[in-house]
């Protein structure tokens, strides 16, 4: 059985009432030529981009073209840099952001000691934000920006007007919620279950998927940070997986030189989510080839 198999790509999807909500066929899953230059020169929350600009983001570039309407007129795009905070825990959570591309963001929680331990990642496939809440709530833990990039930002009042107009739109954040809620339950799993060795590639491999390259920014020190274990830890895996072939080191960045072997050190806690993904939000979580 190859890695694609047991990842559920070959298995036929169910026939239910997601296939109403979803825009199909879907693009490519790479970002559009040409999007970064465009992004670039765009300001923070200010003028919504062209409608093309949904598919640096696969949650929106799933919405049908009626309820992306509703939504186009009030997306602005965001420059945020690694290490950049979106929200505080307490913060009045206003803002929806979507990360675009390669940009990726986590949920943290800080712990008495006062380290940050990540509890869910968050890329293309997803949202950060009062997507299903009413209204501005406090924030409950962290939002970091892990790898800079662009993000889609959207008032959560706006957001809230056009569900009110849809309710497709409600359905379809309601079942990212469902997804997002299944990524936390895998994590507190994995974190009670599984070895530092396998949770270290897991996340390589879920970074991978949703950057869509095999060079992952990071170092070892950010990396025991997201596992929430001392760096000696992480430095002794990385070592190992280097050893193996697995992966080599660059300046700030671990580059993965073979997914599969990869992957075979790895629990089976990300193919767990990709494969919800698949079932309730079909083509929305990105497939690293």
């Amino acid at each position: 059985m190859t890695r694609h198999q047991r990842r559920g790509s070959n298995q036929p999807y169910v026939s239910d009432p997601v296939s109403t909500l979803l825009n199909t066929p879907l693009p490519a899953d790479r970002n559009p030529s040409g999007m970064k230059e465009r992004i670039a020169v765009r300001n923070p929350i200010s003028a919504a981009g062209p409608a093309e600009d949904r598919l640096c983001n696969n949650l929106l570039r799933a919405l049908r073209t009626a309820d992306y309407a509703l939504l186009a007129p009030f997306l602005s795009f965001k420059e945020a840099g690694a290490g950049e905070r979106l929200y505080a825990p307490g913060d009045d959570v206003d803002v929806v952001y979507l990360p675009c591309g390669s940009a990726l963001a986590s949920y943290v929680l800080t712990n008495e000691d006062g380290r940050e331990v990540e509890v869910s990642l968050v890329g293309r496939e997803g949202a950060i934000g009062g997507v299903v809440s009413f209204g501005h709530l406090p924030a409950y833990c962290g939002m970091l920006v892990k790898f800079g990039g662009a993000f889609l930002a959207l008032r959560t009042k706006d957001l809230e007007t056009a569900k009110a107009k849809s309710p497709s739109l409600t359905y379809l954040f309601a079942r990212y919620a469902d997804c997002l809620m299944a990524q936390l339950f895998q994590s507190i799993a994995c974190n009670a279950s599984h070895s530092i060795e396998q949770r270290s590639a897991k996340w390589l491999l879920a970074a991978m998927d949703r950057t869509g390259g095999e060079v992952v920014p990071m170092t070892h020190e950010q990396l025991a940070a997201m596992l929430g274990v001392g760096r000696s830890y992480t430095s002794r895996v990385i070592h190992s997986f280097k050893a193996r072939g697995l992966v080599e080191t660059r300046r700030g960045s671990v580059v993965v030189l073979d997914q599969d072997a990869l992957h075979a050190r790895s629990c089976a806690c990300n193919d767990a989510v990709r494969d919800h993904f698949d079932v309730v939000l079909r083509g929305v979580y990105p497939h690293s080839e």
